[in-house]
């Protein structure tokens, strides 16, 4: 059996398994964000830095920390359904289980991403971001960084993979902490269900992809994307939301930048995405470029370096 026969089987089973329980969060998931505090103080991102914050600050903080986050999420889901669409209305043969599965996974982000803007909305957000680009030349750039990233599948596979794992792990966390607001625990568990399948797809690709890839797209892949990576982390919970609770918004998102507990959160949700590179043979044994190696904080073969100093 070849593998890109193995390939088509393992991604149809997984088309099989959205067909077997189709979630409609407007039905099945009609909670309620509660008042207060939804995230647990060692998982809000100033954890560490030892700030005097009253307990409605940290409330607020931590709504205005989830909200960034799934507004993050949505956007970036919203990138990729549009590389997806893109590759759709080019592809040859709509008969590849490709096809099917990639419907299968636009029509679960668009569920996913209902449901985040309905939680924004109950958590009613004060902070404005402002690391998204203001005026017509920011959203130019914006359009122009955006449509350029659809048009490079190696790069798309692997930050849909940075995508996808980073929110992945701090679900997690915030399901498996009972200090978690109850509501919060369901989106993150039903997310998680679906992301699982999507996280599978987007490997099962990678090797396919890098066989395809122009020599501009293998550069991004090895060089640019680790960077991009730490960048999409840290803008997760963007500076804005610091001010909200009167803290320097930039002074304090510096800082946080630099938490050893947030380093080692991106090197935990990162270290996936370069297994699946390497899986992909994207690099070989000893070859792990230097980004890599310092986002994952990482040796030349990929194993873990604990202690090693990685990106701020």
């Amino acid at each position: 059996m070849s593998a890109a026969t193995t390939t088509d089987e393992r991604i149809a089973r997984l088309s099989t398994a959205s067909l077997r329980r189709v979630i409609e969060p407007d039905i099945d998931l009609p909670g309620q964000i509660g008042a207060g505090q939804v995230l647990p103080d060692q998982l809000l991102s100033i954890h560490g830095l030892d700030l005097d914050l009253t307990a409605d600050q940290r409330a607020l903080l931590s709504r205005e920390e989830l909200a960034a986050i799934l507004d993050g999420g949505f956007r970036f889901e919203a990138v990729l359904m549009a590389g997806f669409c893109f590759e759709l209305a080019v592809k040859d043969d709509l008969s590849d289980p490709r096809v099917a599965y990639a419907l299968h996974e636009v029509g679960e982000e668009t569920r996913h991403s209902r449901l985040f803007a309905r939680v924004i909305g109950q958590v009613g957000p004060k902070a404005i971001n402002p690391l998204r680009g203001g005026g017509r030349i920011g959203r130019w750039l914006e359009y122009r960084l955006n449509f350029t990233l659809v048009r490079r599948p190696a790069l798309l596979d692997t930050l849909i993979l940075a995508g996808e794992e980073i929110p992945d792990l701090m679900q997690k966390l915030a399901s498996e902490d009972p200090a978690t607001d109850p509501f919060v625990v369901e989106v993150n568990r039903y997310h998680r269900q679906e992301e699982a399948r999507h996280l599978a797809f987007a490997r099962l690709q990678v090797a396919e992809r890098w066989a395809g890839a122009t020599w501009s797209d293998r550069f991004a892949v090895r060089h640019i994307a680790p960077y991009a990576v730490r960048e999409l982390f840290h803008s997760l919970v963007h500076p804005g939301v610091y001010g909200v609770v009167d803290l320097p918004m930039w002074k304090t998102w510096l800082a946080v930048r630099r938490l050893p507990e947030r380093r080692a959160l991106l090197r935990q949700a990162a270290r996936p995405v370069l297994k699946a590179l390497v899986d992909g043979k994207v690099f070989g044994r000893g070859g792990v470029s230097i980004g890599w190696r310092y986002l994952c904080g990482v040796d030349r073969q990929g194993d873990p370096m604990e202690g090693r100093r990685t990106g701020d």
